[in-house]
């Protein structure tokens, strides 16, 4: 999904559930390949040069969401949880780490959030990022989860703004990843008991927007 779209299809998401018309709602999908600037980010973080990123075939797009740079592409499981927050912006994202973490340690992966800098790292490498914009209470963006992610393409950035951070995967960990879209099914399981939620699986439709494995809505329980 290109990165434009899925920001626009958040925040009319928002909108509807501000205004008491729509769900709570968990996207999943992988991107295009591109390069997101947060609200803090700085342009030297971008190390490639435009001809370079245009000659691999990576857009580059500001996001309303905290944070630095960051990279996003094919092989990499992005979740959206477009929800009202139980506690802080800290706890939202803890929340989400702890859910993705346990499905990492199924795999046999031990991974632990880092509040410094913000995601889940084992052995010192970062396996997943997470990045959050709230307005009025109501959360958007999420996490990206590099499962078999092309790794050489953070070498375009400073990875969240963080000079010799390295960036591993759940291939490049050695494990033979489930497919996306369970995977996404087992992340989904777990948010919502982060959340105290349900989770019921749909498959939507918007103008210009096809979400090939679905979209997972969440209900309050």
């Amino acid at each position: 999904m290109p990165f434009a779209e899925t920001a626009a299809l958040q925040e009319r998401l928002r909108a509807d559930l501000l205004a008491g018309a729509g769900p709570e709602t968990l996207l999943f999908c992988e991107h295009e390949p591109v390069v997101t600037l947060g609200r803090s980010a700085r342009p030297a973080n971008v190390l490639a040069s435009a001809a370079e990123l245009a000659r691999r075939g990576v857009t580059v797009a500001a996001a309303s969401r905290g944070g630095d740079v960051t990279y996003h592409g094919p092989g990499q499981l992005v979740g959206y949880p477009v929800v009202r927050l139980r506690g802080g912006v800290v706890g939202h994202m803890t929340a989400m780490a702890r859910a993705i973490a346990r499905v990492l340690d199924q795999l046999g992966i031990a991974a632990s959030f880092r509040r410094d800098a913000p995601g889940l790292w084992t052995n010192d490498e970062k396996v997943c990022a997470f990045g959050v914009h709230v307005r009025s209470r109501v959360a958007i963006h999420g996490f990206a989860l590099n499962v078999t992610t092309d790794l050489r393409a953070f070498d375009l950035i400073v990875p969240c703004g963080l000079s010799g951070v390295r960036t591993t995967s759940l291939a490049r960990r050695g494990v033979k990843p489930p497919p996306l879209a369970s995977l996404a099914a087992s992340i989904a399981g777990e948010l919502g008991v982060e959340l105290g939620a349900e989770f019921i699986e749909e498959r939507m439709s918007f103008d210009r927007i096809a979400m090939p494995d679905g979209i997972t809505r969440m209900d309050r329980a």
